[in-house]
């Protein structure tokens, strides 16, 4: 949960609903700060792209890759799952 130590995050009670739902602490950040402006509308829901659990293992090592992603050599698919999400 936001604390009011945490002064980045503009609006907690998205932030929260959005850290409940799974999504990683800069995401809800990004997108709790963001519905905050008058000037943005940011939408909730995600892009088009597939679930991580439907991709390949190569496939979420090359999205790893791109993300410089340490140790992903090594990892499972579902780690690296968790830290694409991360």
């Amino acid at each position: 949960m936001a604390t009011k130590s945490s002064s980045s995050i503009k609006n907690e009670d998205t932030y929260d609903a959005l850290r409940d739902k799974g999504y990683s602490k800069e995401k809800s950040a990004r997108i709790a700060n963001a519905q905050a402006n008058d000037s943005q509308s940011p939408s909730v829901k995600g892009g088009k792209a597939a679930p991580y659990e439907s991709w390949t293992r190569e496939e979420l090592y090359e999205r790893a890759q791109e993300l410089e992603i340490d140790g992903r050599s090594k990892m499972s698919k579902s780690e690296l799952i968790e830290a694409l999400r991360g």
